[in-house]
């Protein structure tokens, strides 16, 4: 099952991260997405301010809709977004899946 169709799972702490191992073929499974400093994240690129806030919206309603919530950062022309788990402060599967979920808002 491809990761954009499976479920979030709120996180609530008491699990331990991914392994390093599990995260990377995980993040094979996505395009653009990057590990950094313990982080999933990405940019996107925009041709101005709008279109940085409106993904930054459609996002918001979507991390609401599956309760994970990532960190967004809306610049002139550019939206960062950084996904991890809080709970744990770390990486989860359902951070790789609200990761291909908000691919398919982009599309």
């Amino acid at each position: 099952m491809k990761l954009s169709e499976r479920e979030c799972i709120p996180c609530r702490g008491g699990v331990p991260a991914l392994p390093g191992e599990e995260c990377l073929a995980l993040l094979a499974e996505l395009e653009g997405w990057k590990i950094v400093d313990g982080l999933l994240t990405k940019s996107y690129k925009f041709r101005d301010f709008r279109g940085a806030l409106e993904l930054a919206n459609l996002i918001g309603d979507l991390a609401d809709k599956v309760d994970h919530h990532p960190d967004l950062h809306v610049y002139w022309g550019v939206l960062k977004v950084d996904i991890f788990t809080h709970a744990i402060k770390g990486l989860t599967e359902s951070d790789f899946v609200l990761a291909a979920k908000i691919d398919l808002l982009k599309d």
